[in-house]
């Protein structure tokens, strides 16, 4: 069944620019435009895929991506301004045999008007998660199950909550050691932050589980 677009009051321009074939599937670049102005929160849940999320230069989200007949994005758009952002496919038993198509192919990149959203959503299996340069109003939620997140200078208005199993959490956050309270937890890796530090009008909380954890603070 082919996937739905649904947007409210949204018109998204789709631009076709490549095709190659990988893993017996056709794949197909397409380039998705949407006016965000009644768009609140996205939320992306993804296998396999390479996310990574910056900032837009115009008032639009751009979602870059392969797509082919088999495997494809669910983009809609629902309970006035969720954004939802779902890998889905269309396969048979026998087109799990075999390999996975090539990184090239397996990436999304999504771009947002900086401060636009209250809050970003991401889940992710076997990739990394990427977030550059971007501050989101409210909450910032990543979490790669077997890939590492990373991220340059998040800014976000309450909570960051970064979880990687199989993976390394890195990057930089903006503001300072009295700006957030910290709730973190590893296992089998090293870590520079304290388990547990209450003061902070923002909370940082990470998980981490075989992989290492490097944050820094840094000012805007």
């Amino acid at each position: 069944m082919k996937k739905l677009i649904f947007a409210l009051f949204l018109i998204p321009v789709l631009l076709i620019t490549f095709v190659g074939c990988d893993n017996n599937q056709m794949f197909i670049t397409k380039e998705y435009s949407y006016d965000c102005t009644t768009v609140k929160s996205i939320t992306v849940d993804v296998i396999d895929r390479i996310v990574e999320i910056s900032q837009s230069d115009d008032n639009k989200i751009h979602i870059d991506c392969y797509e082919s007949e088999k495997e494809y994005y669910d983009i809609q758009i629902v309970n006035d301004g969720e954004m939802s952002v779902k890998y889905s496919a269309n396969k048979s038993w026998n087109d799990f045999i075999g390999f996975k198509p090539s990184a090239d192919y397996r990436k999304i990149t999504i771009k947002v008007p900086n401060d636009a959203l209250t809050e970003l959503n991401v889940t992710t299996t076997n990739e990394n998660i990427i977030v550059n340069n971007l501050s989101v109003q409210d909450n910032m939620l990543l979490n790669s199950n077997g890939g590492d997140v990373k991220i340059t200078k998040a800014n976000v208005g309450k909570t960051v909550n970064l979880t990687a199993k199989n993976g390394n959490i890195k990057g930089t956050i903006i503001g300072n050691w009295d700006t957030f309270a910290i709730d973190c937890t590893i296992k089998k890796g090293d870590c520079n932050l304290p388990a547990n530090k209450e003061d902070g009008a923002k909370s940082l909380i990470v998980n981490c589980n075989n992989g290492d954890i490097n944050l820094s603070f840094v000012e805007l």
